[in-house]
């Protein structure tokens, strides 16, 4: 096999299913590795998307990103979302060397998959502080830690739609 084509599996293998990363979890605990949640829809992949996910993997953690499925992002941003399709979102997330995994969902929120993987840290945007994060009473219910990141300001997907938006209204 080639190297492009050895990259491309190896991706591949970074889109797992809770119950395969149930079962990673013990082997990567066990050699010290701490580990990281995080979760969005991720529909336009961006700069600020890069930004946030390399500092979410600081310390050489192990990275786990829960991703808003299609149904996931249709209940919470509506029928004219998402974008691109989950296998897509997925797939690009995937070819990021900062994650390490990655597991869809179809809750509007992923109370239940953090439930599972009982991260070590748990990380959002600066912009939840003083808002209520689904799922950190769990991980600082056993002593886990919330943890906000700085985003690139300006730079959001929903910016860029608007963006396009705009554009292609100004065309007409």
């Amino acid at each position: 096999m080639n190297s492009k084509n050895d990259s491309v599996l190896r991706s591949r293998r970074k889109v797992v299913t809770l119950s395969t990363l149930k079962r990673k979890l013990p082997a990567l605990r066990k050699s010290g590795k701490e580990i990281a949640f995080t979760n969005g829809c991720f529909d336009i992949i961006h700069y600020g998307h890069v930004c946030y996910l390399q500092k979410a993997k600081k310390n050489e953690r192990v990275l786990i990103i829960g991703l808003n499925s299609d149904i996931s992002i249709r209940k919470i941003k509506g029928p004219s979302r998402p974008i691109n399709k989950q296998n897509h979102r997925a797939g690009v997330l995937a070819a990021l060397s900062c994650v390490d995994y990655i597991v869809l969902f179809d809750e509007s929120t992923p109370y239940h998959l953090i439930k599972s993987v009982k991260p070590d840290v748990m990380i959002k945007g600066s912009d939840w502080k003083g808002k209520d994060v689904a799922g950190s009473d769990i991980v600082q219910g056993y002593g886990g830690n919330l943890e906000l990141i700085s985003f690139v300001p300006n730079c959001s997907t929903t910016k860029i739609i608007e963006k396009i938006r705009k554009s292609d209204a100004k065309k007409r």
